[in-house]
């Protein structure tokens, strides 16, 4: 699978961009501050259709605008032409997903079908912030494998919302409240928590010794580097326990027990990464989940997703660079679009890795061919 091109209006900084692409690599040159990291979060939007970066859909809408398109062409070795996906937000209404001009009925129904990794310098917050980081991680990388995922997460957390508000409600009016549609609630919400439940367990004996692999690599390491799923429910009764936390859900007006509240701990010789491991390590186990991703999307969608490096030459050392660039020489990764500062330093690390690399220079929102 492979982005031709790439048509940006009112999106952050651009105005509007036209940009015709390597079928390997692309390198976007500027300084910080310029919007080279914009266009790798535009392809984001049209493979995941949202931001990589920001929470709220209207923060990509240019200051001043009313609205932004995102528009790439792609083209697939079963396809005998190329595929548009369009994605766009006009102030006030909702986002539109459309594939050759045809809008999906629900934006979910184009998830996975053009799979992307992002490696980035925030990568470590995984490690670092909490469980809602983790949690975001692999729910978007289930749901890239498995609709059916998807679709159970987007009920349950409809579901969630309505509870905590009825939750709320009840606190609010410090009265009594509608407890049979508490119930209704509850008899929905458990079996789609056992299913979320049971399905990311079943997800992570995949990907963890494919994750300790990539982490060996890297690393050159001797620790030991696991993923531990935390829940209370397997093995359980989601319904009961919802039951017997009644009571303390009304107090604290949220629903206090569920797969929204899991967590995967991150291990090395059964201690926390985040207190245990060095900088140096931390990058290499945030670096080796990205690379476990990649690989795991690739051979359940039979195809190499495409592969965004944002700012890694600033922000990694030679070591993990060198990994990267070898597994880069030997055609491991597809189509790459990458960011830096420093042009001489791209193309010195880029040397003899592919004759077909195509620069970029970004300047406060043009982008133009070297």
């Amino acid at each position: 699978m492979i982005l031709e091109s790439l048509h940006l209006l009112f999106f952050k900084n651009y105005e509007e961009a036209n940009v015709g692409l390597s079928a390997h690599i692309n390198c976007f040159i500027g300084d910080n501050g310029s919007g080279k990291t914009n266009l790798l979060d535009a392809i984001h939007y049209l493979s995941l259709t949202k931001s990589a970066f920001s929470t709220s859909d209207a923060q990509s809408i240019q200051q001043g605008a009313e609205f932004f398109v995102v528009k790439g062409k792609f083209r697939s070795a079963a396809a005998d032409r190329p595929e548009t996906i369009q994605c766009s937000l006009r102030v006030g209404q909702k986002k539109t997903v459309s594939h050759d001009k045809q809008p999906y009925e629900r934006v979910s129904d184009h998830i996975g079908k053009y799979p992307v990794v992002l490696i980035s310098p925030y990568d470590t917050d995984l490690i670092r912030q909490g469980s809602e980081e983790r949690r975001k991680y692999f729910d978007s990388l289930i749901s890239q494998l498995d609709h059916t995922y998807l679709e159970h997460l987007i009920r349950y957390s409809h579901l969630l919302k309505q509870r905590n508000s009825l939750l709320k409600l009840a606190a609010d009016r410090q009265a009594g409240y509608d407890r049979d549609y508490l119930l209704v609630l509850d008899e929905q919400l458990a079996p789609l928590g056992e299913q979320l439940v049971q399905r990311r367990q079943q997800f992570l004996v995949e990907f963890e010794p494919v994750f300790q692999r990539h982490y060996e690599q890297l690393a050159d390491a001797r620790e030991q580097v696991t993923l531990a799923y935390k829940s209370e429910l397997p093995g359980a009764d989601f319904l009961k326990l919802l039951r017997l936390q009644e009571r303390k859900d009304l107090s604290l007006q949220r629903t206090t027990m569920g797969p929204h509240r899991d967590d995967v701990t991150f291990l090395m010789d059964g201690l926390g990464v985040k207190g245990y491991g060095s900088q140096g390590q931390q990058k290499s186990f945030a670096i080796a989940l990205k690379l476990a991703q990649f690989e795991i999307l690739a051979l359940h969608k039979q195809q190499k997703p495409l592969l965004l490096l944002d700012d890694i030459f600033d922000r990694l050392d030679e070591k993990r660079i060198t990994r990267l660039m070898q597994l880069v020489a030997n055609h491991t990764f597809g189509q790459i679009f990458l960011t830096d500062t420093h042009l001489e330093r791209t193309d010195r690390v880029l040397a003899a890795l592919s004759d077909d690399i195509r620069r970029f220079r970004v300047d406060s929102g043009t982008v133009t061919l070297l």
